[in-house]
């Protein structure tokens, strides 16, 4: 009963511009997300396609798609950017919600581990997912990383087996994957007419009717009955779906126990219930170029959540720490996510938000919760990939960009001024590779500056710093590819021509025993000096824990504001690294005691004897090297595996295992990422090109001796330890 007076109220807080007048129940933000070459775009394309928002089906291989709009996407075949789009779509048939016009705000994300940021900031903002497999061979690596993402933040999905048209496709042995490897509750709501060159069409197990088309073009599905051949497969299928849903209904369950057959609605009802609790994920299966696009939309309207049957949004009082919830409806304080910026050649800088409660206007002032500083509101637009549609007011549940945003950056809360909430973050993975930079001319210079500050302000994985030894500046990012287009687009977008140097990998230092250090800086040249005096003790922490500072001083052996100064003193050195030059991690630093001068101490000092304690304790402790681990996967023809597991086990990688997938054999392995230079290139040539690499970070791994000392020594730093 609650609900459905929920329902009636929402129904009545419309959106008001044109093309928006649709209540918070038929809104859906959903995303597209998969491993590479799964098919997100195209599903993309043809779903636009089959809602009027196209009239031609765009191609990747042609560039001539709508949410593949960088130049560099084109050339490359591959997303590099998520796009947000919005369409429209009507319910007409029997169904478990109310008929209508919905809207469907899509964000296409992109496949390649070195563009994780995109999907992490994508999943964190929407209400549903669709999840787009490969028929071949099921769950590949990266759809693992967007699976987890996703559960991450508890994003319901509905999964959908694409390429059954290709030699190869396996129907039951990618569903088994998605159950094995997941561990998702999942069951097939479709099951493909024919398979491989002889697919048609689906049977719709919800319905038991079955829906053929006549070849990629057509936008015409015809509905009839089953195939006798698949008539006995169809309700075997059927039966695992209902009893994996019933307990998600309690008239469905009672029908169920009865014995009883669920009508059409019971069971959509069912899987709605199911999907929205985030305890089950319905699998489609077909060939996503095709009209059964129409059946993914269907299926996203009618299982997909809208705004109003997620909870209310949680946050914390940012001056008290207490949570917080705001309802997900206009008459809220307003509150909203920032989860993307974009530097724009025509508006300029681009922030896009997700608004969960209230309505924010052209004009208005907002508070930014994540940096307690007020901001306003240039101009509000709906982006259409890279189209905008400028607007008078956004409303709770809406997806839109801000022109005029300052100092708002990715992940920050903005909130009404006087009721101010802090909402749940982003976070992203660290860098593991880097390479040094330079302009080309001079002239390019401050150019070059602005460039990378506007692509870093961008890209959250996207990272500056200088070598103060050399005078570099470094930029580092989750691969190779990542950096490559980075510089492109450099040149192409902020006519800055850079050169720059080899890749370099990201190893980390840390240390593996404790030790105790002591930093005393006295300077005395007339007049007042300078004096800082602490003693230090650092000790391991685990692998991926970070640095902490602890004050363990007593006693007012230092005074207090100076103790700030300490730590600082202790991060800027740890940041420029002690063995070897790389970022010092996972270890404690405490601060136990000190000496002070009543006149001649200074916040400088301090930091500067902060800096050199930290030094002499980490010498005096047992310093190692660390370096990244990739999770490496291959796909391949089996004559070949022989040759890729000799050459993996000369790049130090540890064999996990083999698994066949359809017509391929996967070989799975750990490997340095220092060993891992032209990978891909060599693996063509053992294979005849018939090989395909998957490479994505996994951890971080102490580096062995004889190759630290080689490090060591090339970075001309002292081996003291």
């Amino acid at each position: 009963m609650a609900v459905q007076q929920q329902k009636k109220k929402a129904a009545m807080v419309m959106t008001v511009t044109r093309d928006r007048v649709v209540p918070l129940e038929k809104i859906r933000n959903i995303g597209i997300i998969a491993h590479i070459d799964a098919g997100k775009t195209t599903t993309t394309e043809r779903i636009l396609f089959e809602t009027g928002r196209t009239y031609k089906l765009g191609s990747v291989d042609e560039g001539t798609t709508v949410t593949d709009w960088m130049a560099q996407e084109r050339e490359r075949g591959i997303t590099i950017v998520s796009a947000a789009i919005t369409t429209f779509w009507d319910i007409k048939k029997k169904s478990n919600i109310e008929q209508g016009h919905y809207r469907i705000n899509i964000i296409d994300t992109p496949g390649h581990i070195d563009f994780t940021a995109e999907v992490e900031r994508s999943l964190r903002v929407l209400d549903g997912a669709v999840m787009v497999f490969d028929g071949r061979t099921g769950v590949e690596s990266q759809s693992e990383t967007v699976w987890r993402q996703a559960d991450r933040y508890k994003v319901p999905r509905i999964c959908i087996l694409n390429k059954l048209n290709l030699i190869g496709a396996d129907f039951d042995g990618s569903i088994k994957s998605i159950r094995d490897r997941l561990g998702a509750n999942a069951a097939a709501i479709q099951m493909p007419i024919g398979i491989e060159h002889s697919l048609t069409g689906v049977v719709d197990l919800v319905s038991m009717k079955a829906f053929t088309y006549d070849g990629v073009e057509s936008n015409k599905l015809e509905e009839g009955d089953i195939p006798s051949e698949l008539l006995d497969k169809a309700k075997e299928l059927r039966g695992v779906l209902i009893e994996k849903i019933a307990e998600f209904d309690d008239e469905a369950l009672a029908k169920y126990l009865d014995g009883k057959d669920l009508a059409e609605v019971d069971v959509k009802r069912a899987i709605r219930a199911g999907v929205v609790a985030g305890k089950f994920f319905p699998i489609l299966g077909g060939d996503n170029r095709t009209a059964t696009a129409q059946l993914l939309m269907n299926a996203v309207v009618e299982f997909l959540p809208s705004p109003i049957d997620l909870p209310d949004v949680e946050g914390t009082d940012p001056s008290t720490g207490e949570v917080i919830k705001r309802k997900r409806e206009n008459e809220e304080a307003f509150s909203a996510l920032a989860f993307k910026v974009i530097t724009d050649p025509h508006v300029g800088r681009l922030v896009y938000l997700r608004i969960y409660s209230g309505i924010l206007k052209s004009g208005q002032q907002i508070f930014n919760t994540s940096k307690r500083i007020n901001e306003r509101i240039g101009k509000l637009v709906l982006m259409h990939a890279d189209q905008r549609e400028l607007i008078e007011e956004a409303f709770a549940g809406e997806i839109v960009a801000a022109v005029g945003i300052k100092d708002t950056t990715t992940g920050n809360t903005l909130s009404e001024p006087g009721r101010p909430v802090l909402l749940e973050s982003i976070t992203f993975p660290e860098p593991v590779i880097s390479l040094a930079i330079e302009p080309a001319t001079k002239q390019d210079l401050e150019k070059m500056g602005l460039a990378l500050k506007k692509l870093s302000d961008e890209d959250p994985t996207f990272k500056i710093k200088t070598n103060h030894e050399t005078g570099q500046t470094i930029i580092s990012g989750m691969g190779e590819l990542q950096l490559e287009v980075l510089v492109d687009r450099m040149k192409r977008e902020f006519n800055v021509e850079a050169k720059t140097g080899a890749p370099q990998v990201a190893y980390k230092e840390t240390i593996k025993a404790k030790g105790l250090g002591e930093g005393k800086y006295i300077r005395q040249t007339g007049g007042r000096g300078q004096y800082g005096h602490c003693f230090l003790r650092v000790e391991p922490k685990n692998r991926g824990e970070g640095f902490e500072f602890v004050n363990a001083v007593k006693g007012g052996s230092i005074p207090n504001e100076f103790i700030p100064a300490v730590e600082k003193g202790v991060r800027e050195k740890l940041e420029n690294g002690i063995l070897a030059g790389f970022p010092m991690v996972d270890l404690q630093v405490t601060l136990y005691d000190g000496t002070y001068h009543d006149v001649d101490s200074s916040e400088i000092a301090f930091k500067i004897a902060g800096s050199m304690a930290v030094e002499d304790a980490v010498r005096r402790s047992l310093m190692i090297l660390l370096e990244p681990i990739m999770k490496v996967e291959v796909s391949t023809p089996t004559e070949f595996m022989g040759d890729i597991i000799g050459d993996l086990s000369s790049r130090r990688a540890q064999i996990q295992g083999t698994e066949d997938k359809g017509i391929m054999t996967v070989v799975n392995a750990l490997a340095p990422l220092s060993e891992l230079s032209g990978y891909a290139t060599v693996l063509r040539s053992i294979t005849q090109g018939r090989a395909t690499p998957y490479v994505e970070p996994s951890h971080y791994e102490e580096v062995p001796k004889n190759i630290q000392e080689q490090i060591v020594a090339k970075s001309g730093k002292s081996t003291a330890n």
